[in-house]
């Protein structure tokens, strides 16, 4: 066991490694999901067969010693050097290899579950969701919000809520699913979205916004309009570029693209069933359903809600909207 214990826990380093370096893509749904997987086997082996070996073994251990020093008593010898509970503890004692498997299942099963099934942390890696989210910021994603899905393949369990326009939503990215990003949802199912000119309209009725002060960004040193929308329930704050052209460039050839209308002014796309269209805050500077099309409902991550970490701003924990 110690020779193939060494061979797996080298797989699971090599495998790391080489997601590291680039080497591979890795997948950390599916390596906690392995993970908790070996760790468990181990576990029931140690329960029910390594630890009973064990026990049974320091159990004949002590009966020996016992024997042992009932016969040296009656030869009048009272004195002896075997430490029956020292000796006991030896062979009780897990070896490394379980150490390393069975010891760790109880913790890699609460985070499997904890991840799968309640909340996963994201770092937000780019601005196109600033001002709500800041690169650099440490979120949490709800979920079960939108219905609980079995990790790695993403089957669906539960029904959950519908998402609703203005939730800030994690999902897996339509052309490149082992990606998560994170966008604002703009559209549900069977709405037109426009975004002409830079104004945002859907079902042929403008989505009410008010300037407020403009926002400075210290990557780019450089200040930006700001505006505040109201998108169903939620009121948010998003960015304008003013150097950064209405029209869409380079959109990809995505499924449902004849729901799109492409023009010099912007866009108007019909979202299919079972679809979402997203937008970032950072409005010009955000690749979003634009671009690359709709986000389907098998996509969905889960609904982010709180900053519970920024190491360059305490100020930003907190919840969003």
């Amino acid at each position: 066991m110690q020779v193939l214990t060494s061979a797996v826990l080298a797989a699971f380093v090599g495998y790391i490694g080489a997601w590291y370096f680039g080497v591979v893509e890795g997948n950390f749904a599916l390596l906690l999901f392995l993970a908790t997987v070996v760790t468990g086997i181990y576990w029931l082996l140690e329960r029910f067969y390594f630890l009973p070996q064990r026990q049974n073994t320091a159990a004949q251990l002590e009966s020996q010693t016992l024997r042992r020093r009932e016969e040296l008593g009656k030869l009048g010898i009272s004195q002896v050097d075997d430490n029956i509970a020292e000796a006991r503890g030896r062979i009780l004692a897990q070896p490394w290899w379980l150490d390393w498997t069975a010891g760790l299942f109880p913790v890699i099963i609460a985070v499997f579950f904890l991840r799968s099934f309640l909340f996963e942390p994201f770092k937000i890696p780019s601005g196109s969701m600033i001002p709500t989210l800041l690169v650099g910021d440490l979120i949490l994603v709800n979920k079960f919000h939108y219905g609980l899905r079995l990790p790695v393949i993403h089957t669906k369990l539960t029904e959950g809520n519908a998402p609703q326009r203005g939730d800030v939503m994690v999902f897996r990215y339509p052309p490149k699913p082992s990606l998560d990003y994170i966008k604002r949802v703009v559209g549900t199912p069977g709405d037109e979205v426009a975004y002409l000119n830079k104004r945002l309209t859907i079902n042929g009725k403008a989505i009410d916004t008010a300037t407020v002060p403009e926002f400075f960004d210290d990557d780019a040193m450089r200040y930006f309009k700001q505006y505040e929308e109201s998108l169903g329930q939620h009121k948010h704050r998003l960015l304008n570029d003013d150097d950064r052209p209405a029209f869409v460039p380079g959109a990809d050839d995505f499924v449902f693209k004849q729901n799109c209308r492409y023009s010099i002014e912007g866009v108007v796309c019909k979202v299919p069933q079972g679809h979402y269209f997203m937008m970032g805050d950072n409005r010009d500077n955000s690749l979003d359903s634009r671009y690359w099309g709709f986000v389907p409902d098998k996509n969905i991550v889960g609904k982010a809600f709180f900053v519970w970490m920024n190491f360059s701003s305490l100020k930003r924990i907190g919840a969003f909207d």
